[in-house]
């Protein structure tokens, strides 16, 4: 097993969205604007604006990646609709662990953004805050269940880019998941290691998600 994979640098919300203990230094993830400006280029298409008019209803705002994304309109409408596919109702992933998943992963990527999103997530599907809290030490916290376990050593193989995902990791795996379940684990850790990468690339900062989330539970 290669070393622990490192989280990224803390967001606003601190230690309840999952960056308890991780350490680390600032990075240029903590400005306030991105590195490149979204509202250049060509007017929206309808369906970039009608999805980020969604956006504004579910959130109050429009997600600054999103913004980004429809600078590219087409990808941005694939985009959309692939991860409506994986994080669906009738997934066989269960929705919390999804989120931690997709927040392990953000972690790993050292993106500021999907980590504040992906926390809001995670508190909005009844995650626990103690296991945000001991997520970058999953393997060794009894708060997670094998299954979750599992997915998560997966995750962050699928992530490490110094080593492949080893015989060990995939068995782990398939002593919990069917083959069915690996292939949308699979594909939702594939899809937020693009879109982390993307934002964290372009220095996409947190837009407060979890801190106002996190109020709202208390």
């Amino acid at each position: 097993m290669g070393e622990r994979l490192p989280p990224a640098a803390p967001s606003e919300c601190g230690a309840y969205c999952g960056f308890g203990g991780c350490g680390g230094p600032a990075t240029d993830s903590t400005l306030s604007r991105p590195r490149v400006d979204p509202q250049e280029g060509p007017r929206r298409p309808w369906y970039v604006r009608l999805i980020l008019a969604l956006q504004r209803r579910k959130y109050g705002v429009e997600l600054e990646a999103s913004r980004l994304w429809g600078r590219l309109p087409r990808s941005f409408l694939l985009l959309t609709l692939l991860y409506r596919t994986l994080d669906r109702a009738d997934s066989p992933l269960e929705p919390g662990m999804r989120a931690l998943v997709q927040l392990r992963i953000s972690q790993i990527n050292w993106c500021a953004f999907c980590v504040d999103l992906m926390s809001a997530s995670a508190i909005e599907r009844a995650v626990a805050p103690d296991k945000l809290e001991a997520l970058a030490a999953f393997e060794e916290s009894a708060l997670f269940s094998g299954r979750e376990k599992a997915a998560l050593a997966y995750a962050q193989a699928v992530t490490d880019p110094a080593r492949p995902v080893d015989h060990p990791v995939f068995e782990r795996l398939r002593a919990h998941f069917g083959e069915q379940e690996i292939l949308e684990l699979t594909a939702l850790a594939a899809f937020q290691n693009m879109t982390s990468k993307f934002n964290a690339a372009l220095s996409v900062p947190p837009q407060g998600f979890c801190t106002r989330r996190a109020a709202a539970r208390r």
